[in-house]
């Protein structure tokens, strides 16, 4: 299915379900929001990499609205979120895109769904190797945690043996990279105009994933199976001074398991990864224990340890958690507020390097939500990933205002 094609079959699709809207508005119900989020930055360090904008700080405004509607049966929705976001250093880390943009029919055991959609799998807290619907809107943030909409044909079937999701995808969306001027990004500038792909049908290749989800008792457990185009690139020279996302296609089995005992959570993600030139293995796993009331007050303390474990080839694309111990401290006060707050700290066992990341935030008043985050890194040998970024510490402090 050609992209063009793909698009106009989810207009039709959606003017199909949106319209008992327009005949009977009585019966139908809408729900629209939206928040917009004022975001600076401090670079604690000079940019390293020649053409990187020098200056401490970055400002950038986001606007996320929500259209969301549901029929007077309940059997259909639809869902629209657009998200425009602009930066005043990085033209490149300015983005207009669809998180959302779907109808989806609800049945008894049964549910389809068409459009673009946003997908999260996984439950550990420091790497999400079995997330791999969605792709990493990478400019956003260093913690791969912000995705773009991803578009599909999405069939999930509940029966008592558990949850069965089939995926299909007819279109492939690149990653995002930081331009010359903007910070995280290689000592190269990468080209992300002129992506090279290895299936010979580039965006249009057909990717298909299937996953299976239940519970056994206290154990949640997911299992997953990806055949398509890598989400993330491994970067070429192209021969002109810049570097080139080059997408290989590639078959992913993952494995997230989750038990819950008492005040414990015990998690784990594997995946085991086959390309053309490397096969290998992935997983994260450890414990987190939660202290509730602590010191006799309303606040609870939840601590965490991870073990980080990749054993890809040097020609794949790059990680930082290949032989890593994650720790970690997760604070909720559990006050009118909200306020939450969380330090971590990633340490690599092969080079001593360290990543160092808080994030804390709390609600002001009924429609502002103040957020802080801060990321120290350490690593100065070549051989290190966390070199390339070695000089890009921050603080970032993030207003939203919510509709």
């Amino acid at each position: 299915m050609s992209t063009r094609t793909f698009w106009l079959f989810l207009s039709l699709v959606l003017l199909h379900a949106l319209h008992p809207v327009r005949a009977h508005a009585d019966n139908t119900h809408w729900d629209i929001s939206a928040n917009i989020d004022l975001q600076t930055r401090y670079f604690t360090q000079d940019a390293r990499w020649a053409g990187q904008d020098d200056s401490d700080g970055a400002l950038s405004v986001a606007v996320s609205p929500e259209f969301r509607w549901r029929n007077a049966a309940g059997t259909q929705r639809a869902s629209i979120l657009p998200f425009l976001r602009w930066d005043n250093v990085d033209d490149q880390r300015s983005l207009a895109d669809l998180r959302e943009a779907y109808w989806a029919y609800e049945g008894d055991d049964f549910e389809v769904l068409v459009g673009a959609n946003t997908v999260f799998w996984g439950v550990t807290e420091s790497v999400h190797l079995v997330d791999i619907i969605n792709q990493t809107d990478a400019v956003a943030d260093i913690d791969g945690e912000d995705k773009l909409g991803q578009p599909m044909i999405n069939l999930e079937v509940q029966r008592d043996w558990g949850l069965l999701g089939l995926y299909l995808m007819p279109y492939f969306r690149e990653r995002t990279f930081a331009g010359t001027d903007g910070r995280f990004r290689p000592p190269i500038p990468v080209d992300e105009d002129n992506a090279r792909f290895e299936s010979g049908a580039k965006q249009q290749h057909l990717d298909i994933a299937v996953r299976y989800s239940h519970y056994l008792g206290d154990v949640d457990i997911g299992a997953s199976v990806f055949s398509g185009t890598s989400r993330e690139p491994r970067l070429v020279p192209s021969g002109n001074g810049t570097l080139l996302p080059y997408y290989d296609q590639i078959e992913q089995v993952g494995l997230d398991l989750q038990y819950t005992r008492d005040a414990w959570l015990w998690k784990l993600e594997a995946i085991g990864r086959g390309t053309a030139s490397d096969n290998f293995f992935a997983a994260v796993g450890g414990l987190e224990y939660t202290l509730y009331q602590v010191f006799d007050s309303n606040a609870d303390l939840g601590l965490l340890v991870e073990y980080q474990f990749d054993d890809r080839a040097a020609t794949e694309p790059l990680t930082l958690a290949d032989d890593d111990v994650f720790v970690a401290a997760r604070f909720a006060l559990n006050d009118m507020q909200d306020t939450t707050a969380l330090v971590g700290l990633a340490y690599d066992l092969a080079t001593s390097a360290t990543f160092l990341n808080v994030e804390a935030e709390r609600r002001l008043g009924t429609s502002y939500v103040l957020e802080l985050r801060a990321r120290f890194f350490s690593g100065d040998g070549l051989d290190d990933p966390v070199f390339i970024v070695a000089n890009d510490d921050y603080l970032q402090l993030q207003l939203s205002r919510y509709f």
